[in-house]
């Protein structure tokens, strides 16, 4: 194992901008990301890797981009069946439509165990 390079920067919450004043009193706007969930889900599969600033911000435009495609399908499908809200089968459907074989089945089974363990949460009810 080398030690060459310095580890890299642990993140915390998502990044976000202070909100100092500028001239006019104004307050700046945050900037979230998913910076931090990245560079934990990155540490859980690969502890000694790290991860540039360039390549964080692709992956942060990666998963802002796959979201909004997820939103708008499940939406388009919302409508399509006359329904106003969105629930897990409108998200479902849309990522079977969205996301190639394999991948659709795997994405739907950890979607699935995730709203299991949330409805199960004490704390939800």
């Amino acid at each position: 194992e080398k030690k060459d390079k310095p580890e890299a920067k642990k993140e915390k919450a998502p990044k976000k901008e202070k909100k100092e004043r500028k001239e006019g009193g104004r307050k700046r706007k945050r900037h979230e990301t998913y910076s931090s969930y990245i560079y934990r889900v990155l540490k859980s599969v690969h502890p000694e890797t790290g991860i540039s600033n360039r390549a964080m911000a692709i992956m942060n435009s990666f998963i802002n981009d796959i979201f909004e495609r997820i939103a708008t399908e499940a939406s388009r499908l919302a409508r399509y069946n006359n329904r106003h809200t969105l629930t897990s089968r409108e998200i479902q459907t849309a990522v079977r439509l969205l996301l190639p074989g394999e991948l659709a089945k795997h994405a739907v089974s950890e979607g699935t165990k995730s709203v299991t363990k949330y409805m199960s949460n004490e704390a939800h009810a």
